[in-house]
């Protein structure tokens, strides 16, 4: 039935078991390959336990046996035996970025359920007899479930966050002392540590989140691709409590994956965007979609020199050479989002300055804006927000009286006079109209690119 979907006129399969495990932060770590038209590399998840599932143990019932059963059962396939390489030889990530996927592979990923595991050559891990046996009621393992599709999986592995210097300060904590010191107990207790935070040490968690990230893998996961979702299980493991709350995932990009699109801007230079549309951010990395799930990230994107990367983050990011043709580019957000609001840009693009005094003195005078005094008392008492908690632009006072917000334009070369003439006067004129009816820019900066003629998504949250 998922196969015969049709995203222009179907609703999206919502397949991502939110209600058992919730994803808090992804790390993004990609390559950007023109090329053979592929974004590869790695993807780190960082979750918490779902409500449904604290909510069944609060109540002191069994850990939803009867869902897991019907999960298991609606998901169980039969295993697709598919030659796998040994990526666990794998010392460092450049290596495992190097894999090449068969086309066989790929087709039989693309087309139907097809299940692996990193270190033999099948492993049907949705089979009744590995995780889904429906005889045998006490010893199912958990089956964690991302929305995915049009990606090559090459590799599932549990994150030894224990691992990261500096991490005992968690170990350490009160809430710690009367937890099992086993330790995959205790990862899953960082974990948990380092995602509920509060607002205000953003920065610090956002450090950790980088260098947890980073922490070598401690054990692969077994992992089944369908045609809407990617499946993962550990051996063993019969609850979410217990899965690991830190994964990553190795994979790559499909040049045909429709969360993507490769063309050449007005300029005739190669460049990516994502589309927004039909299926979201899917077939750029296994993530969450039902309406829950809200989530941080941060990503590093290399490419090579001459490209520029844009997201959707709150940082102006600038590249860093990592080596001689080849620049690395980070952003963040510290808003917790849905997943299809991940944007991303790459190509020749050029950023268009203020070349003259003049035009920056006429920018000048809109960065105030004259308001009402009755409009202006509304606008500036302290904002009640219920939303869930993170640093809120509504509460600095800063932010409620910045009418234009730091932006920057790029464009292709070909329309770099144009811009230069008119969006950069146009552009905080747009900015303080918003402002003076809508009020505080929910976000510190703005990225404008002129996109390619072909640009179709109407939709771009």
């Amino acid at each position: 039935m998922q196969t015969q979907l049709d995203p222009m006129k179907d609703d999206l399969p919502l397949m991502a078991n939110t209600s058992y495990m919730l994803v808090k932060h992804y790390v993004l770590d990609l390559d950007v390959d023109f090329e053979n038209k592929v974004i590869e590399g790695s993807i780190v998840l960082f979750f918490e336990t779902g409500s449904q599932y604290r909510k069944t143990i609060s109540a002191g019932k069994e850990c939803c046996k009867s869902q897991f059963d019907e999960t298991c059962k609606m998901r169980a396939s039969e295993p697709c035996h598919i030659p796998m390489m040994d990526v666990s030889t794998c010392s460092s990530k450049m290596e495992c970025n190097d894999f090449a996927v068969s086309g066989k592979e790929e087709e039989a990923t693309s087309d139907e359920n097809s299940n692996h595991s990193n270190n033999e050559q099948a492993s049907g891990i949705s089979s009744s007899k590995d995780c889904c046996d429906i005889e045998d009621h006490g010893n199912k393992d958990f089956l964690l479930v991302l929305d995915c599709c049009d990606l090559s999986v090459l590799k599932v592995e549990e994150v030894d966050v224990a691992a990261v210097s500096g991490i005992e300060k968690f170990t350490r904590s009160a809430k710690l002392t009367s937890v099992s010191k086993e330790l995959e107990n205790l990862r899953n207790q960082i974990v948990h540590e380092v995602v509920t935070l509060p607002a205000d040490h953003w920065k610090e968690q956002l450090y950790y989140f980088t260098h947890c990230s980073q922490a070598p893998g401690c054990g692969d996961l077994l992992f089944s691709t369908g045609p809407w979702s990617l499946e993962i299980t550990k051996s063993g493991t019969q609850s979410p409590a217990d899965f690991p709350h830190a994964i990553r995932i190795w994979y790559k990009t499909k040049p045909e994956g429709r969360s993507v699109t490769w063309t050449t801007d007005q300029s005739g230079r190669p460049c990516v965007y994502t589309m927004g549309s039909p299926i979201n951010n899917r077939a750029l990395f296994p993530c969450q979609e039902p309406p829950i799930a809200l989530s941080t990230w941060q990503a590093s994107v290399r490419t090579a020199a001459g490209f520029v990367v844009l997201m959707s983050g709150e940082n102006s990011a600038e590249p860093v050479q990592l080596q001689e043709g080849i620049l690395s580019w980070y952003y963040y957000v510290s808003m917790p989002m849905p997943a299809s609001t991940f944007t991303i840009a790459v190509g020749c693009w050029q950023e268009v300055k203020q070349q003259s005094v003049k035009q920056k003195a006429a920018i000048g005078t809109n960065t105030e804006v004259s308001l009402p005094s009755s409009q202006t008392d509304l606008r500036w008492h302290e904002e009640i927000c219920g939303h869930v908690e993170y640093p809120c632009r509504f509460q600095n006072p800063a932010a409620r009286l910045q009418a234009v917000i730091p932006y920057r334009v790029f464009a292709p070369w070909c329309l770099m006079e144009s811009c230069e003439e008119y969006l950069l006067q146009l552009v905080p004129q747009c900015l303080s109209a918003a402002y003076a009816t809508l009020g505080t820019h929910p976000f510190s900066r703005l990225d404008v690119l002129i996109v390619p003629s072909n640009f179709s998504s109407l939709g771009m949250a």
